[in-house]
């Protein structure tokens, strides 16, 4: 694996990109932001910070996971449904096990019937080879999922490709939407492995858990700080549980994401109690004993992004309402404690939950920042409990998210001789490239996309938005007033 380490200059520069969130045939804006991103900031590495996979893709249809534990392709949103019908998409017939047929004796007698040997996913296969058609033909799920595997493979080397090109080496964690494709974390690493330039260690945690130690610029060997990359989960609570609301979720799943969990993930207990250790660890590395300056990387941000806002009233201009926990509160950044050039677009999309992730890095010591993505929309970069609390900002373009200007991957910048007196800054799309994508009308509709009652409010706060429906409504009224006036 390669050893990362601090240029002869004392510098070490990494990119974060956030929520690509693609289908196998990731946008050309996204490849090229991707692309001019890396040709700008000459990183030594590159982080995923989670949510790579655009798992509810139609693209993945046939073995959409709404959650871990549950069947491949069982349960599938309504939108997804839609979505698939206007991009001519079928979802495939599937074998299952029936045992009126399972009955029947497979001797010619019924030359419509095959039988197959058991696979590991099911006792036995039935298979209908009496249609034409490809996508009418049935098929197992073990051969679903290796056609998803290759549109994961698919989707990796259409995002990878700007930096194997460029040979910077990369590390990936995970969101709440890449098993959703089917394919659970553990086997996307090894896939993530079989390109070139992928950190992600074999012996891991946890897949998406693991230390990249960067060395020192002399080759001596010391660790001058550490990035630390966690998975910090998808859903709370069991799918059985909250099947209650399920078929709320099927009809509005981006509105209600959550209505059949407990809300978002967290890092696992033993995530958390591997903050404090790794430290050790390095600080035995070292032989000084001393936990190395670290910053951490993950999905979901914890509870404690919160407090990089403030509380305003609900007319405020640009304020967002809180989520979850924080619903019926409406917020602005805080511009005592968050860098200039922050950006505060949505609520913060963290676990009801509390887990102590925040206190954990404290206590460990050596930590001095987290930063995170999971809400498209927000940039910001805070000080609050003693740490930095950060986010980039989507660089897709399949999904929701900010104006094109705004999409964008964020650089640090670090120097050997005092790591937490790094240097950030977002490079967007507008920075690099121009005003505008290539499908600026799909963009729009992302960006205002409302999917209730909250994020109806929060189109309403913003106010480019409010001036156009006011006037809209006026120029609406003096028409109904002229009509009238003809009228008489």
């Amino acid at each position: 694996m390669t050893n990362l380490r601090f240029r002869e200059d004392g510098s070490f520069r990494v990119l974060q990109m956030a929520d690509i969130q693609d289908d196998p045939n990731v946008l050309p804006d996204t490849i090229r932001l991707i692309r001019e991103a890396i040709r700008k900031a000459d990183p030594d590495l590159v982080v995923f910070t989670g949510d790579q996979i655009r798992g509810y893709d139609p693209a993945y249809i046939d073995t959409f996971l709404r959650r871990r534990g549950e069947e491949p392709g069982a349960r599938v949103r309504a939108v997804t449904e839609v979505e698939a019908k206007l991009r001519g998409i079928k979802r495939r017939a599937r074998n299952r096990v029936n045992n009126r047929l399972l009955a029947m004796k497979s001797d010619g007698s019924n030359p419509d019937v095959q039988q197959t040997a058991s696979t590991a996913s099911t006792t036995s296969t039935l298979v209908y080879s009496t249609t034409s058609d490809p996508q009418d033909v049935p098929t197992t799920l073990d051969e679903l999922m290796d056609e998803t595997r290759d549109k994961v493979r698919r989707t990796f080397a259409g995002f990878l490709g700007p930096v194997i090109e460029a040979e910077v080496p990369f590390a990936a964690t995970y969101g709440n939407h890449d098993s959703q494709c089917g394919i659970l974390a553990d086997e996307q690493d090894g896939i993530y492995r079989e390109f070139p330039g992928c950190l992600n260690p074999v012996d891991s945690l946890e897949p998406g858990t693991f230390a990249l130690p960067i060395e020192a610029s002399d080759g001596s060997g010391r660790v001058a700080m550490s990035v630390m990359m966690v998975n910090s989960g998808d859903y709370a609570g069991k799918p059985e549980e909250n099947d209650a609301q399920y078929p709320a979720y099927v009809v509005n799943p981006r509105g209600l994401d959550l209505a059949d969990s407990d809300g978002y993930g967290t890092p696992s207990p033993e995530a958390i109690d591997w903050l404090g250790a790794v430290q050790s660890e390095l600080g035995e590395r070292n032989g000084d004993g001393k936990p190395v300056p670290a910053i951490a990387f993950q999905h979901i941000p914890p509870q404690e992004f919160y407090d990089c806002l403030k509380e305003v009233p609900a007319w405020t201009p640009n304020a967002v309402e809180g989520a979850r926990t924080h619903a019926g509160h409406c917020y602005v950044l805080n511009h005592e404690i968050c860098r200039p050039g922050s950006r505060l677009g949505e609520a913060i999309g963290c676990a009801d939950e509390n887990v102590g992730e925040v206190d954990a890095l404290r206590e460990a010591g050596g930590y001095f920042a987290l930063f995170c993505g999971h809400d498209h929309k927000n940039a910001f970069v805070g000080h609050a409990h003693g740490i930095d609390l950060g986010y980039a900002p989507t660089c897709g373009f399949e999904c929701y998210g900010p104006k094109s200007r705004y999409r964008g991957i964020r650089l640090f910048e670090f120097h050997e001789s005092n790591p937490a007196g790094y240097v950030t800054r977002m490079l967007t799309w507008g920075d690099l490239v121009g005003r505008y994508s290539s499908n600026e009308v799909r963009v729009w509709f992302e960006d205002h996309c409302v999917t209730g009652a909250i994020s109806m409010r929060n189109e309403l706060r913003r106010p480019q938005v409010f001036a156009v429906l006011s006037g809209a409504m006026s120029l609406g009224f003096m028409a109904v007033i002229r009509s009238l006036v003809k009228k008489r």
